[in-house]
């Protein structure tokens, strides 16, 4: 069964062909990442309308590098929450449009599931073994998340407030060091010294033992940036700073170092509790090395580990879309109408 997934939820416009759910023919990708960094962040009226500039091409594309017409083309998959509002509407309206053009089924899927998905791609997966327990980690989302199923998910924790790779996007603009923020601070991080300043490692009690938070850390860093620096803000809010490099690289470090110990430590203790044989790393942020080399030394031996298989697919992508859609029981599929929503839960 050949899928073509679409993914238009935050600043990448993408579509990608997926063979039964793991074979991946093409995978194309579109960023505004460049433009959006000149604002320190996405303006989402400029993502929407760079989808609207990009999508057609985009699908024509990823067809053509599968070396495949429609009549190939089983159904589209589409991701139609969370994300923001203007970018979803126009993979959703150009997914619906195709669909009734060329009659075929039409698989609306939550883009955190896409990204649970990423982690069967271009794998085997008869190893793998229910249930699995996945830390999702991006700049919109932070769960942990035990998977007893295919899109059987129950939500055991997440974020408060700030997700990790939001924390890492602000950290970075506070720091002037651009975006996004997370290979960047993970690259100052390399040189600096992770015990430099001793950041708070929040929430790490029984009362929220699998939810997470990261607006007090990300205070945290603000008062001892404002402490040694007297950056004085401008009125886009983006500090001038005058910190030495060698500061900034420990500040990273050290920011760093804090909010991979609370995922790291949330996610073993997690998959203590409920005794799973695998844990998959999911989102951007799953990419960091860091985070990936501390949570393998932490878990137990005989617990399997795991983070797609690509870099390309630790970000925002179709593929894991059309993975997604693939595995989705058909019972659950509703291919009457699709409703876009910025804050769906999984």
């Amino acid at each position: 069964m050949k899928i073509l997934g679409i993914e238009t939820s935050c600043d990448e416009t993408a579509a990608s062909v997926v063979e039964n759910g793991t074979k991946v023919l093409s995978n194309v990708i579109a960023s505004s990442v460049d433009m959006h960094a000149q604002t320190g962040g996405v303006v989402p009226e400029v993502a929407a309308r760079e989808h609207i500039r990009q999508i057609s091409p985009v699908v024509d594309k990823a067809l053509s590098d599968a070396k495949l017409n429609w009549s190939d083309i089983d159904a589209i998959a589409v991701t139609h929450a969370p994300g923001l509002i203007a970018s979803l509407l126009v993979g959703v309206n150009t997914a619906q449009t195709l669909a009734y053009i060329h009659k075929i089924p039409l698989i609306p899927i939550h883009h955190v599931a896409g990204h649970i998905y990423a982690n069967f791609l271009e794998r085997q997966i008869s190893n793998f073994k229910f249930p699995i327990l996945i830390l999702t980690i991006s700049g919109g989302h932070n769960e942990l998340v035990l998977m007893k199923g295919h899109h059987d998910f129950e939500v055991i924790g997440e974020t408060l407030d700030d997700a990790a790779g939001e924390a890492f996007d602000k950290i970075a603009r506070l720091l002037g060091l651009g975006f996004p923020g997370g290979p960047i601070i993970s690259e100052r991080a390399e040189d600096g010294d992770p015990i430099a300043f001793d950041f708070p490692r929040p929430m790490l009690d029984k009362d929220n033992k699998y939810n997470f938070s990261f607006s007090g850390l990300k205070s945290a860093v603000k008062r001892e940036v404002d402490k040694i620096s007297e950056n004085k803000p401008t009125e886009g809010g983006i500090h001038e700073s005058r910190l030495r490099d060698g500061v900034i690289n420990d500040i990273s470090a050290s920011f760093q170092s804090a909010v991979i110990d609370v995922l790291a430590d949330k996610l073993v203790m997690a998959a203590d509790e409920f005794k799973v044989k695998s844990v998959h790393l999911a989102g951007g942020v799953s990419a960091n090395q860091l985070l990936r080399k501390t949570v393998r030394e932490r878990l137990s031996d005989n617990v399997q580990l795991f983070w797609p298989e690509k870099m390309v697919y630790c970000t925002d992508n179709a593929a894991m879309i059309a993975s997604a859609a693939y595995f989705l029981p058909k019972k659950k599929i509703n291919e009457k109408s699709v409703e876009v929503s910025s804050q769906l839960p999984l």
